[in-house]
């Protein structure tokens, strides 16, 4: 997979690590249009995502997400394998230059060398184990290797005859790199860092594997995969592949390393050959994903246990080469609306669509009425607000004062920045309130910009607004050709948002 950041969800009990499971997002590079790092960190503050992975070392993200308590993973390229498993010097430097500069203020906490080296590049396979080796020496010597963990993400592919799990075991031929490679992990208190992919084991079993079983749906205890050697029975591909991790590494003698899940996710859109590849089986795959790992289900072999997990990813990547699932991974497009809205009520308080307790940004009344026109002028300049709409003769034109008019830009920026804390002071001039102010202030209907695809709610609060290609204007009014009632009442307010 592409350069990214990644939902991460790290394990409570993970053998022998004690951080509580959680989720991160990935943000890949392969975008024609870059958000704004700023912007980013606004959205995962507002999805409450604590955890995330960049693929390099994006340094305008890095001071975005200084301050914000967020851990991060960043990534060694593979191109840079190389040069750093020559040259401790080589190492040393790439340590000062990508981390010493962030991480008294960024919460960087690992450090992958390289993405799937062993399946995308077998040439470097032989200077891997050296590279982690170099980079955690130079960590060692900046006083970080406690701080920041060390280790390389691998294809599930490594591992072969995972069903059933008990009998699995790493190809052959990696060993000689794969050995000690987990002695690098145990002696350093590192974890395995594994992609795992149920979407392509089920396109490659050619229907051997059941749909359900792959998106985590209930099984009847009869449709159940059992591995007869220890009868462990096994409901879902996610679990049946890390206990095959397990395994393999117990079939080495190696018993105490975390494995933390890298990559993980299910494409909303794919060609006409890849039928399954849609937004309602992305919704139930990463919705019961995530479910799985708040509940702490752990695994059949590792019960209880959860599984430290990067869902792939933030935002749907439209540079990416290949088929057209390659490029609709994301939770959300790159402007910030959700591809579909993740169901998980009673999982947790992350990237959830709760819309109960919606808050808006709204002008103070009693507010300087020049320190309002400033902020107005701010907010419809370099804020970015969109306030043509509020021009004479403009459906939010009237009523005609200073108040409506901040309120509707104030608001404006406030849904568009996901409500993240500080985005509505103004100087102090604007306020939050749970009244919505449509009541008040520009009643016009603009149903084309409210809500995300397929007529539902963004992964979150719902505040990303864009016209419809399927949208017609007819009399002022700009409807969804099947929007229903109860988005049209909750739509009265949005006259427009500049995305």
């Amino acid at each position: 997979m592409a350069i990214d950041i990644f939902i991460l969800l790290l394990l409570p009990l993970i053998i022998s690590c004690d951080q509580d499971a959680f989720i991160g997002v990935n943000i890949g590079t392969a975008l024609s249009d870059t958000p704004n790092p700023t912007q980013t960190v606004v959205l995962l503050k507002s999805q409450q995502i604590r955890h995330v992975r960049l693929y390099d070392v994006d340094r305008a993200m890095l001071f975005a997400l200084a301050g914000t308590g967020i851990y991060v993973t960043v990534s060694v390229p593979n191109q840079q394998l190389l040069a750093i498993a020559q040259s401790n010097t080589s190492a040393t430097n790439w340590v000062s230059r990508n981390i010493l500069p962030y991480v008294s203020t960024t919460n960087i906490t690992a450090i992958s060398v390289g993405n799937e080296v062993l399946t995308t590049i077998p040439n470097a396979a032989t200077v891997l184990v050296s590279a982690l080796k170099n980079i955690h020496s130079a960590l060692v010597s900046a006083n970080l290797d406690s701080q920041i963990k060390v280790s390389t993400a691998h294809s599930s592919t490594i591992i072969l005859d995972s069903f059933p799990p008990s009998q699995a075991f790493f190809n052959r031929t990696l060993e000689p790199v794969i050995i000690p490679l987990l002695e690098f992990l145990q002696s350093t208190g590192s974890y395995l860092m594994l992609n795992v992919y149920p979407y392509s084991e089920y396109i490659q079993s050619n229907g051997v594997i059941p749909l359900d079983y792959a998106l985590f749906r209930p099984l009847s205890p009869d449709e159940e995969a059992i591995d007869q050697n220890t009868l462990l029975h096994y409901t879902n591909v996610f679990d049946a592949i890390l206990d095959a991790a397990y395994f393999a590494m117990l079939y080495l003698n190696y018993t105490n390393i975390p494995i933390v899940v890298t990559e993980s996710g299910w494409p909303s859109k794919g060609d006409s050959s890849e039928p399954d590849a849609t937004t309602d089986n992305a919704d139930t795959y990463n919705s019961n994903l995530i479910k799985h790992v708040l509940n702490t289900t752990g695994t059949p072999k590792h019960p209880g246990v959860a599984t430290s997990t990067y869902i792939y990813e933030l935002y749907n990547e439209d540079l990416n080469p290949g088929p057209t699932s390659e490029r609709n991974w994301g939770l959300f497009n790159v402007d910030g609306r959700p591809v579909y809205v993740l169901q998980l009520t009673d999982s947790g308080s992350v990237l959830t669509n709760d819309t109960s307790g919606e808050t808006y940004c709204v002008a103070k009344q009693d507010a300087d009425s020049k320190m309002l026109q400033a902020a107005l002028d701010w907010a419809c300049g370099p804020g970015r607000v969109n306030c043509s709409m509020m021009l004479q003769g403009g459906p939010c034109y009237e009523p005609d004062t200073v108040v409506a008019h901040a309120t509707y830009a104030f608001n404006a920026y406030y849904q568009r920045m996901a409500r993240a804390d500080g985005a509505c002071d103004f100087n102090g001039v604007a306020t939050v309130t749970t009244t919505d102010p449509s009541k008040l202030f520009c009643l016009y209907i603009m149903l084309g910009r409210f809500g995300g695809s397929n007529n539902t709610f963004i992964n979150g609060n719902g505040t990303s607004m864009v016209p419809s290609k399927n949208s017609t204007i007819s009399g002022g009014l700009m409807i969804y050709n099947s929007v229903s009632f109860s988005n049209l009442a909750q739509a009265l307010f949005w006259c427009s948002v500049l995305l």
